[in-house]
């Protein structure tokens, strides 16, 4: 995919369009055809990249990027806190691929419909982007889509505590992400995070957002 910056010198995120978003996922050929890269835990921390004998399980997340006419927002989903697994945590919709999926685009969409409740004839798949190895074993095929307003949502309350939207602007400003660390194991873990009003995004889903800004062209240098 190619990732040549077109947020020039002077021009502000805000004026990034769902065109321009298009255009950046625009190409030839099909997703299917295009060599994408592996990301992961461990561009950070290298111990943290799963052993080789290691059978990583596939799954997919959705991007959900909406048309809301003056700007372009991005769906979040913050867990609950009684979920066994990154309880509380704010994230794409997705999870584990199924046998009766046929891709990772139609996994996206399933796992969107069973979370948050968004039928996929309100999204657009305009493209992937690279796949994302977790510490914990799973290879996370992101899957990027365009919802169309008026759509009603229906969360899970077993797996979704809330569903929020976000300004795709926030995601693109010099200023972020943000480059922490915290000790895990006895170690340091270096992870980025994008902090918003009182919220606090980060671990696989920063990544992946990480991932969005490069195809976006939005250069950064990460602080804190």
């Amino acid at each position: 995919m190619e990732q040549q910056g077109f947020l020039r010198a002077g021009q502000t995120a805000g004026r990034v369009t769902l065109e321009d978003v298009r255009r950046r996922f625009a190409g030839p050929g099909d997703d299917a055809a295009r060599a994408f890269g592996v990301r992961g835990d461990h561009d950070l921390n290298p111990d943290f990249a799963p052993l080789a004998s290691t059978v990583l399980r596939d799954a997919a997340v959705l991007v959900p990027l909406v048309d809301r006419g003056d700007e372009v927002t991005v769906i979040f989903t913050q867990r609950t806190a009684t979920l066994s697994a990154h309880a509380g945590q704010i994230s794409f919709p997705g999870g584990r691929l199924e046998p009766e999926d046929s891709s990772v685009e139609d996994a996206a969409l399933r796992e969107t419909a069973e979370e948050i409740g968004l039928s996929r004839d309100r999204i657009a798949i305009i493209g992937r982007l690279d796949t994302y190895v977790t510490r914990t074993g799973f290879r996370v095929t992101p899957v990027v889509g365009v919802v169309t307003p008026p759509f009603e949502l229906f969360p899970d309350p077993t797996e979704v505590a809330e569903v929020f939207e976000v300004p795709l602007s926030v995601f693109l400003d010099p200023e972020h992400p943000k480059r922490h660390s915290r000790e895990f194991l006895g170690k340091d873990r270096f992870f980025y995070a994008f902090p918003y009003e009182q919220r606090y995004i980060w671990g696989a889903t920063a990544g992946m957002l990480v991932n969005l800004r490069d195809v976006l062209g939005a250069v950064f240098e990460p602080t804190g």
